[in-house]
């Protein structure tokens, strides 16, 4: 409550103690830390990804906190002129009539002439119930009413009747002895003005009682058109956003679509660029960088391109002198191998390291013209269906290597596949378990059922093991590298350096793929796994013989690289 006016001044202002339940001055409840910190946990695991998202919510809680914050201080700026303006009113006519019919009561009126006084008070025009309190002849507290259904003594709070009661500061007698005291308070959801003040000099008591009712449902209006008004404000703040937003994060995702087809290798992708602000500039940034990397890439692939055409043209350029002198080597081996004594016994060592060498010459060029076709994308699959176990069974025999491989295969296994191509990879796995691990060597074949997201037919799964004493941990990851070398100090081996990194291809042109392990029993493990059906890649017709001929079947040595 507040003091409005005095008795019969205006003076000092006091206020009096608040009573629970009042519209204007009642405190507001606040959640408690449980429940803030709860929210927050609820916020932390929440994670927008989306650039768009974050922007228009961004945009939308600016807009929403400056609604809320204009609304809010204009509801309180109305809500106080209003409520002021109204028991301002109401107080000083209450004062006026106080004074006025006061003047005109006897020293001690009875319980009718308060009750008379109290009702032309009452008929004001500010509507509001009166009660008067005196004493009477015999010094008795009497009361008169306006409206004894609306408004009694018992109405008035009790801090307020106290605060009128007492004597204020000053000598006794003091017109300004006593103030105008009021406070506002709610009854069955109705707020009501309650106020009260005492004549000065010994007069009667007098309170008030007003209900602010119309201007609640003023002030409800007020607070409902300043909602619609925050919520299209939300909504066009949120429009606003969408439409910045895709301004802004359309360049971005016209470059994320050119990132990605530049990652595709597309090196032509450009973007359009229009403007002058960061985005365009970051657009000049992808077209020069992207520029720059074409040419480096076509730089490369002119190299590369340079660098095969000379393996190529190196390798046809030695097929023809090396037919020649594997003709006189072979002669000459059948020299050796009659023994007429037509060779020196004194040059035949040497004789024996030219048929050797010439041998492993062959043999890398053969290799390096393959390896060429790889690397141009012009090796082609023949496909036929065979019996996996006569495949293997002829691979072995066709060497010589029945004694020392033992064959774990069920006839009646039909793939459709490659034979020579598979003859070459089969070939260079046991010849390189033969030469690094030592007999016996195992081959087992089984198949596998298609996993899912596999066509039907499943995998053809080959696994060649040895007994030798297994490949390092380090050097497993470039068992398939071209010349790769397990040592520095050992950089010539009797194979090419090429047979397993041809296997690796030959086994990719199919859709397969081939791994090397060490077994837990001992020994390295290689396991080729090819589809049943002949992969993704169809056959093609034959591929030309002669100078652009698949690889030869391989030497008994088999091929592959230093593994040890």
């Amino acid at each position: 409550m507040r003091p409005a006016h005095t008795a019969a001044s205006r003076g000092g202002e006091t206020r009096a103690p608040e009573e629970p339940g009042g519209t204007g001055d009642e405190g507001v409840i606040g959640e408690t830390g449980e429940d803030r910190g709860a929210r927050g946990r609820l916020l932390a695991g929440l994670r927008f990804t989306s650039l768009r998202l974050r922007l228009v919510l961004v945009f939308g809680l600016v807009a929403l906190t400056a609604a809320v914050s204009a609304s809010g201080i204009a509801y309180w700026l109305n809500r106080e002129a209003v409520l002021t303006r109204t028991q301002d009113a109401a107080l000083s006519d209450f004062h006026q009539e106080l004074q006025s019919h006061a003047a005109a009561l006897p020293p001690h009126p009875s319980q009718a002439e308060l009750r008379d006084a109290a009702t032309g008070m009452a008929d004001s025009s500010q509507h509001y119930a009166v009660v008067l309190l005196d004493e009477n002849e015999d010094g008795h507290r009497v009361a008169g009413n306006s409206d004894l259904d609306t408004f009694t003594v018992a109405d008035v709070p009790r801090a307020l009747r106290d605060a009128v009661g007492e004597e204020q500061e000053g000598a006794s007698g003091d017109p300004a002895a006593y103030h105008l005291f009021w406070q506002r308070t709610v009854e069955d959801g109705t707020p009501y003005l309650i106020g009260g003040a005492r004549v000065a000099g010994g007069g009667p008591t007098g309170y008030l009682k007003k209900s602010l009712q119309a201007e609640a449902d003023d002030l409800n209006s007020l607070a409902w058109s300043l909602g619609i008004a925050t919520t299209l404000a939300l909504i066009g703040a949120a429009l606003l956003a969408h439409a910045a937003a895709t301004t802004v994060l359309k360049p971005v995702h016209r470059l994320g679509i050119a990132a990605r087809r530049l990652g595709e290798g597309k090196l032509h992708t450009r973007l359009r660029v229009s403007g002058t602000d960061e985005l365009a500039e970051l657009s000049r940034t992808f077209n020069r960088t992207a520029a720059a990397l074409e040419k480096q890439v076509d730089a490369m692939s002119d190299r590369e391109e340079a660098s095969r055409r000379f393996v190529a043209d190196m390798s046809h350029e030695l097929r023809t002198p090396l037919t020649a002198i594997t003709a006189v080597t072979e002669v000459l081996e059948e020299e050796l191998d009659a023994e007429t004594g037509s060779v020196d016994p004194m040059i035949e060592p040497a004789v024996r390291l030219v048929i050797g060498e010439t041998r492993r010459l062959n043999t890398l060029v053969e290799n390096l013209m393959e390896v060429t076709r790889f690397d141009a994308g012009t090796a082609r699959l023949v496909l036929d269906t065979v019996d996996i176990a006569d495949q293997i069974t002829a691979c072995i025999d066709a060497r010589a290597w029945l004694d020392a491989v033992e064959l774990d295969a069920e006839r009646g296994i039909m793939a459709h596949v490659d034979p020579r191509r598979l003859d070459v990879i089969l070939a260079n796995l046991i010849g390189n378990a033969l030469k690094h691990g030592g007999s016996p060597v195992r081959v087992s074949v089984r198949v596998e059922p298609p996993q899912d997201g596999e066509e039907a037919g499943g995998r053809l799964v080959i696994r060649v093991r040895d007994h030798g004493p297994g490949i390092p941990e380090e050097v497993l990851p470039h068992v398939f590298d071209r010349f790769y070398k397990a040592s520095a100090s050992r950089p010539r081996s009797d194979g090419s350096g090429l047979g397993l990194s041809i296997a690796v291809e030959n086994a990719h042109i199919h859709g397969g793929d081939i791994s090397a392990a060490n077994s837990p029993e001992g020994g390295a493990v290689f396991t080729l796994r090819l589809p049943m059906d002949g992969g993704a890649v169809e056959a093609e017709g034959d591929e030309d013989t002669g100078d652009d001929g698949g690889a030869r079947p391989a030497t008994p040595g088999g091929e592959g690289g230093d593994r040890r």
